[in-house]
């Protein structure tokens, strides 16, 4: 007889473990950062994995660590059922579709500050380097060529530096540059003028400011439209015939075929240079020729490659896996979002009205005024129902967002309610928020003001003003500067600052008609009645007491006005340029939400 199967009814019933999370791992990646996740999570190391199987492997991990070899394409994103989360061990993202990532909620993170020192000291070695001619040294002595004679150098103390960019990696460069007996100048109008005077770095407003007076020059900046090619022939023309530069930032933001014309014809005297427009340097192409040029060191990008570096990465980028994959969120995310969920019908659309806001200080009061945000004061204000709201953090984000949108080359992107405030520290800007539950006259349920003031303690001197508010789905701009306005902060917009005369609205439109560009709204934003009152009592007492140059002044002072044209089409430097240049306009800003 066969044997019976017995079932024990006092038994405890054992639940199915639920399967621990997988991350993938397709590319080497410091086993530092690695061992944080092992003890949570299956880590799979599969190096070399092919597109397709890659494809073909995704849809069972959790989590994916790529560096910058594992293209993380749409295709593999929409394969990928169960990712949470990408993460770039490196600061750049090229290499993920970022936008496919967020249209499927999967977050990406990347490690921005993790080979900060590495890339600072690539580009002290780079600049000492050059000074003393140490790569012509070494091939020349290897091939067996004594050429003491021809190889004389210059020291770098008591020299100038010039730095383009002093955030984080510029900020050390500077450091590094004045410890070895270095005058430092830099141009970065997003810099805090505080941090600049502890490191002992003069700042300049202009970049013809800085170039003819650097022995060393180097750039550390984002690549974006408005720094690409930022150094080409006329700015080299106006270096000194001895400067060397520098680049351990992109490829890009020097003109690489004007950089070869500057050492052909001794513009200047040398050059160190990481990172090229293609890498590796195309056969024939201007990166290729560039490098292999005789006034030229040149390394293959090792600016992030040190063991210290690579360590600091995988640390950053597993820890936040690991918060991501526990349900929080990350420190560097590109795409996290600024506000959770249980927040978003109500803050919604104040977080992207305040985010706008900043984005148009940036590009209208500093990108097109020379203005700066570093050493800044801002004041932001919630007035009427918002004021009862207790948790800002997302509306706080959302305006640091939008300052630095503009001129980070992750398009602000990477700011969450999580590193706000850091990310504001760092750019020396100083946030205070206002609740203001009963204010007067208020026209709407609620409104936002940004006010921003000088950096000293008195808080006078330069106000500039920003007011918005929310009326069903649409965000309004009611205020900018001392204007009344109402328009809808979107899209590209030419924003001129003019006298409010008969002819002006003509001749704008001829100008962008004639380069192809189509006007989608306009608006003309007076003066709002506050400046208009003090305006209008402080006119009789102008025109007793001045002559009649001065009236004529004061009297256009208080007719002038915005006008503000939304814009399809290219808008070049030459079209702002002859905008700037008509008759009653007192200035030009192009802003682009």
């Amino acid at each position: 007889m066969a044997p019976s199967a017995v079932v024990e009814d006092n038994l405890p019933i054992t639940k199915p473990k639920t399967p621990r999370p997988r991350v993938l791992v397709p590319e080497k990646v410091s086993a530092d950062g690695l061992s944080l996740l092992e003890s949570h999570f299956d880590v799979d190391i599969r190096l070399g994995l092919s597109p397709e199987e890659l494809i073909a492997a995704i849809p069972s991990y959790h989590g994916l660590i790529v560096r910058s070899e594992t293209k993380v394409t749409a295709s593999v994103l929409s394969a990928a059922r169960k990712l949470r989360v990408v993460a770039r061990a490196g600061v750049g993202v090229d290499n993920i579709d970022v936008k496919a990532a967020t249209a499927q909620g999967i977050i990406v993170v990347n490690s921005p500050s993790g080979n900060i020192v590495a890339a600072a000291e690539q580009t002290i070695a780079l600049l000492l380097a050059t000074a003393r001619n140490i790569g012509r040294a070494d091939q020349t002595l290897k091939a067996g060529r004594w050429e003491r004679n021809k190889l004389v150098g210059v020291e770098v103390g008591r020299k100038s530096l010039g730095i383009v960019g002093l955030g984080k990696v510029g900020l050390n460069v500077a450091r590094m540059a004045v410890g070895l007996g270095m005058k430092v100048v830099a141009l970065d109008p997003y810099a805090s003028p505080d941090i600049a005077r502890e490191a002992g770095v003069q700042l300049v407003e202009k970049l013809s400011d800085l170039l003819p007076i650097v022995d060393f020059l180097t750039v550390h900046t984002p690549l974006l439209a408005s720094t690409l090619n930022l150094i080409g022939e006329t700015e080299l023309q106006t270096m000194k015939k001895t400067a060397r530069v520098l680049n351990v930032a992109r490829g890009g933001v020097y003109n690489e075929d004007a950089l070869i014309k500057a050492l052909d014809e001794g513009w200047i005297a040398g050059a160190g240079i990481d990172v090229f427009t293609s890498e590796p340097p195309q056969p024939g192409s201007s990166a290729q020729r560039l490098a292999a040029h005789p006034k030229v060191v040149a390394t293959p990008h090792l600016g992030a490659s040190t063991v210290e570096a690579q360590e600091n990465v995988s640390l950053d980028v597993c820890s936040q896996v690991l918060e991501t994959l526990r349900g929080g969120l990350p420190t560097s995310a590109v795409n996290a979002p600024l506000i959770l969920p249980e927040e978003y019908r109500k803050l919604q659309p104040f977080v992207r009205l305040v985010e706008r806001m900043g984005s148009l200080y940036t590009q209208h009061f500093v990108g097109a005024k020379g203005g700066m945000i570093g050493g800044r004061r801002f004041e932001l204000a919630y007035q009427g129902e918002l004021a009862a709201v207790s948790n800002t953090r997302p509306l706080f984000a959302a305006l640091v967002k939008g300052l630095t949108s503009s001129i980070s080359d992750s398009g602000g992107r990477d700011v969450n309610i999580v590193n706000a405030t850091l990310i504001a520290k760092e750019k020396g800007i100083v946030i205070k928020e206002t609740h203001v539950r009963e204010p007067e006259n208020l026209a709407y349920a609620s409104q936002v003001t940004l006010r921003s003031y000088s950096g000293d303690s008195s808080g006078s001197g330069g106000e500039q003003v920003i007011e918005g508010y929310v009326s069903g789905k649409n965000i309004y701009i009611s205020k900018l500067d001392r204007f009344a306005a109402n328009f809808i902060p979107e899209g590209t917009m030419v924003v001129l600052h003019n006298y409010d005369e008969p002819g002006k609205i003509g001749n704008v439109g001829m100008v962008l008609g004639r380069h192809g560009i189509n006007i989608t709204f306009m608006q003309v934003a007076s003066l709002d009645l506050e400046t208009k009152l003090k305006s209008d009592e402080a006119q009789p007492q102008a025109d007793a007491e001045q002559d009649d140059d001065r009236k004529d002044k004061s009297q256009n002072a208080a007719n002038e006005a915005l006008m503000i044209l939304g814009v399809d089409g290219q808008v070049t430097n030459e079209v702002l340029n002859l905008l700037g240049q008509s008759e009653g306009i007192l200035d030009v800003s192009l802003v682009s939400l």
